[in-house]
Order: C-alpha cells, then sequence, then structure tokens
C-alpha cells in the first residue's frame, strides 16, 4: 500500500480564511487598478532614479571620447 504524500502547506485546503496575505495577493492581482504605491515609495525611487541618472552622466563625461569615425579627408591613426 502506498503513503499519502505530506503536503507542505495547509493554506489551500482551509476552507475559512480571512484576512490572509494568500487572499490579498489573489485580490491584488485580480485589481491592479486599485493598488496604488504610497507617496514615500514613489518619492524614494524618483530620487533614487535621479540619482542614478545624475551618476551615469557624470561616468560619461568623465569617460573621454573615442575617434571612432574619421572625419572627413582625415585617415585613421594606424593606415598608411
Amino acid at each position: 500500500m502506498t503513503r499519502k504524500k505530506k503536503t507542505r502547506s495547509l493554506a489551500d485546503k482551509v476552507t475559512i480564511r480571512t484576512g490572509k496575505r494568500k487572499d490579498y495577493r489573489r485580490w491584488r492581482h485580480d485589481n491592479p487598478d486599485e493598488v496604488v504605491s504610497s507617496r514615500r515609495f514613489t518619492a524614494k525611487k524618483r530620487q533614487q532614479r535621479k540619482l542614478q541618472a545624475a551618476r551615469k552622466l557624470a561616468r560619461q563625461q568623465q569617460a573621454g571620447k573615442l575617434d571612432l569615425h574619421a572625419r572627413d579627408g582625415d585617415a585613421p591613426k594606424g593606415d598608411t
């Protein structure tokens, strides 16, 4: 006779569940337009994006330019 496999969670077997995380996650998935991020979170993310853009700009300006394409009439430095 084979044994019945143990389940890891009883959450799916319980019929009466109120205010549980799984219910909330399902509701959020079904109603994405009603879920809004907090002002603090959006402000924090906006600030992080600004800081990231400033760092990227500083990196680009510090790097200097490469002469990949010669201007009209100029020969590349490696060719003779």
